[in-house]
């Protein structure tokens, strides 16, 4: 191949057609949980409210809550990945042994935000979140008291969440999507220095905590015992004046060092039990939640 503009500007359409395919092809789970915002600025400043609206009976005039919203902002980062192709590669028209690498570079920038989120849930129990308290933590302040959405322990983390509501235990702040990028023009210095053109990605964006109330994290050991008390403590939550907030938890996230145990929670139709106590019994608990394994929490 004859290296000129025109035959660098069909590698990296080339390029583009396989980087393309590979991330519309590339599932992701960080949706489910997290609320995507776009972003319009470099910070973004989120007022969550410390108690749900809640809908009341109308009589006489409407009763104006006074919501204490808090200050929290998420800071854009700059995300990026970049490979270097040989010249020699492009002119020996060699560009199919770079296309799988190409493709996986579509598939990390896909997944990225997954990678955030997983560190969110490994640092909740000692990053502050909107109310000024560790966003899984014992004592956040709801009204005169406090309530708590974290049983520590001393095993394996595992969490439970909401993701029924419009808004999510977490967000996803988006400035820019992931675009395909090339420095390769003959001209440029590190191809005449070097025989090498740079084809990279990179976005901007950035993770946070949402609603704290929506997720749950326990470090006890993942048995029904433990299991029914999250459950219990999510869906008695209320706000600062008593009322239910109708929080429904639907989805255990656990690395996968907790899989088998999850999914004899969630899927088993008997526990197996002590014979001397009655043997097994019907699983309670079925069905009761999804199962998310994420490797990224191992």
């Amino acid at each position: 191949m004859v290296i000129n503009a025109e035959s660098l500007a069909q590698v990296y359409t080339a390029f583009t057609a396989v980087f393309n395919n590979a991330f519309q092809e590339t599932e992701t789970w960080y949706e489910r949980v997290a609320m995507t915002v776009p972003a319009n600025t470099r910070t973004m400043d989120y007022k969550f409210l410390l108690d749900f609206p809640m809908v009341r009976e109308w009589i006489g005039d409407r009763q104006v809550n006074s919501l204490e919203p808090k200050a929290y902002q998420i800071e854009t980062k700059d995300w990026e990945a970049t490979i270097e192709i040989e010249r020699n590669d492009i002119e020996d028209d060699q560009l199919g042994l770079y296309n799988p690498i190409v493709a996986a570079m579509a598939q990390e920038a896909k997944k990225h935000p997954e990678k955030l989120i997983a560190q969110l849930l490994k640092e909740g129990a000692a990053t502050v979140c909107y109310d000024g308290k560790n966003f899984f933590d014992t004592a956040h302040p709801v009204g005169s008291g406090t309530v708590s959405n974290y049983d520590p322990g001393i095993e394996t983390a595992w969490y439970l969440l909401d993701t029924s509501r419009a808004i999510r235990p977490f967000i996803f702040q988006l400035r820019r999507g992931v675009q395909l990028v090339r420095m390769d023009r003959p001209d440029d210095e590190h191809v005449f220095m070097r025989k090498k053109f740079r084809y990279g990605v990179d976005y901007r964006g950035a993770a946070g905590y949402g609603l704290w109330q929506l997720a749950y994290c326990s470090t006890q050991d993942l048995n029904a015992t433990n299991y029914a008390a999250a459950r219990t403590a999510m869906m008695s939550l209320t706000n600062a004046e008593g009322a239910p907030l109708g929080v429904r938890p639907n989805l255990l996230v656990v690395p996968p060092i907790l899989e088998s145990k999850a999914r004899e929670i969630l899927n088993a139709q008997f526990i197996i039990g002590d014979p001397s106590a009655g043997g097994s019994k019907s699983n309670i608990w079925q069905g009761t939640a999804d199962l998310l394994v994420v490797p990224e929490l191992a």
